[in-house]
């Protein structure tokens, strides 16, 4: 357990979430205190939305799109045989990004120059390649058989990690805020933790090796067997999976959106608030788990993601309608099982290919999501700017519109796949 990636999961998920609640908050209060001194207090608190919307936009492009080339050759790199690179750049990145944010707030400098800090990021592999190389280690960790639930227990830990961390950061952010600024203790936090994962993985963590016998078994699965020692994937069928996983990422991006829905009008929540809101985003790891440990007893892959695709539908599109905070995780609570689809598409990816080649098939569904998100993270963007005086959460809805095309791809491979026979045929007499 010492030497494995599960406790860089938590870790490191504990200091995004200290992270990500200061970045929120020290936006909010950038841009309101940016407003023209003539107008009153509430009229000023909430009248920059778009400038809020716009930053988050900015920076979430440069986030997805400089990692694009990076990621691809750390993930070549990682399987070369060096398995802990694109986990040990992309904590590089991680500690730069923070770097400036930690500069922004201390020496005041525009809230721009945290722009850079993504891009450094990105040119670090970024998240797409942290992920991908996370899921990598995972799956060569486990046989064909248990690998939707190993992969659903590393988001487990991520979410454990981001709940402890989100429940923390509202109560943290002001602490020292009158000698240092608020929030600066927040990334001082996050950046020791990130150097911790940061030795960890250098000097502890450990490659699983796979076994001749799990080598065998990772060929099984969604896999047309031409003969028994050259096995060939059903490309259809992975085609299908990448789509589906790309459309319901795309559904996904519209909870990007709620960075600015949570600060601005109707919400307009305070430090505090932010974190318990990512707390309940963090719980439905939790909750999503459960689902797979209890369901997977007596469903197929195809079905949990379905399930997974109807409670994310059903509970963004409760979204759509949130005017008080208690509307807020009474919409939260419709996806408890919305975090299913995205490990287990992984899951029945890796049963595709051999071992050696876990990680360019990962990172490519990452990178796959990273170029969707260039197109659909302005969209939202703009559909948010331009129906935000009639209603703010139309995007949720039509988030929820195309969650469910996303079952259409997924019900076509479970059409596809081979059933499982519990009979005996008799011969003839």
């Amino acid at each position: 357990m010492l030497s494995s990636v599960l406790p860089v999961v938590v870790v490191q998920q504990l200091a995004s979430a200290l992270y990500d609640t200061a970045l929120q908050i020290v936006v909010k209060e950038r841009y309101s205190s940016a407003t023209d001194p003539g107008l009153n207090a509430s009229v000023a608190a909430n009248s920059s939305p778009r400038d809020v919307s716009n930053f988050f936009m900015t920076f979430s492009l440069i986030n997805q799109l400089v990692p694009i080339i990076p990621s691809v050759f750390l993930a070549k790199v990682g399987d070369r045989g060096w398995r802990k690179v694109p986990i040990v750049s992309a904590f590089v990145g991680y500690l730069l990004v923070r770097l400036t944010l930690l500069l922004v707030i201390v020496l005041r400098w525009p809230l721009e120059v945290v722009w850079a800090g993504g891009a450094l990021y990105g040119l670090c592999g970024g998240f797409c390649s942290y992920w991908a190389g996370v899921m990598t280690l995972a799956s060569l960790g486990s046989t064909a058989e248990e690998r939707s639930r190993r992969l659903m227990s590393v988001e487990l830990l991520y979410g454990v990690g981001g709940l402890a961390g989100s429940l923390m950061s509202g109560h943290l952010y002001y602490v020292f805020s009158a000698s240092i600024g608020p929030g600066s203790l927040l990334v001082i936090i996050s950046m020791a933790l990130f150097l911790l994962c940061l030795f960890y993985c250098i000097f502890l963590l450990k490659v699983p090796e796979v076994s001749s016998e799990d080598g065998e078994e990772e060929r099984s699965g969604l896999i047309s067997v031409s003969d028994s020692d050259s096995p060939t994937p059903d490309v259809i069928n992975i085609v299908l999976l990448f789509a589906g996983a790309i459309v319901f990422d795309v559904a996904g991006g519209a909870t990007e959106i709620l960075l600015s829905f949570e600060i601005v009008e109707p919400l307009n929540w305070d430090a505090t608030q932010v974190g318990y809101g990512h707390g309940s985003w963090y719980a439905v790891f939790l909750t999503s788990f459960l689902g797979v440990m209890l369901m997977s007893r007596c469903l197929s892959d195809v079905s949990l993601i379905i399930i997974g695709m109807l409670s994310f539908a059903s509970g963004i599109y409760f979204m759509a309608f949130v005017t008080e905070t208690y509307m807020f995780y009474l919409a939260r609570s419709l996806t408890l099982f919305s975090l299913i689809p995205t490990p287990t598409i992984r899951s029945m990816l890796s049963k595709q290919v051999n071992g050696s080649s876990y990680g360019i098939v990962l990172a490519s569904l990452q990178l796959s999501f990273q170029v969707a998100s260039l197109a659909y993270t302005p969209a939202y963007t703009k559909i948010y700017q331009a129906t935000l005086s009639w209603s703010p959460g139309f995007v949720f809805t039509l988030s929820s519109i195309i969650c469910v095309l996303g079952i259409i791809p997924i019900s076509i491979v479970g059409c596809r796949s081979p059933r499982r026979r519990d009979y005996q045929s008799i011969p003839e007499d």
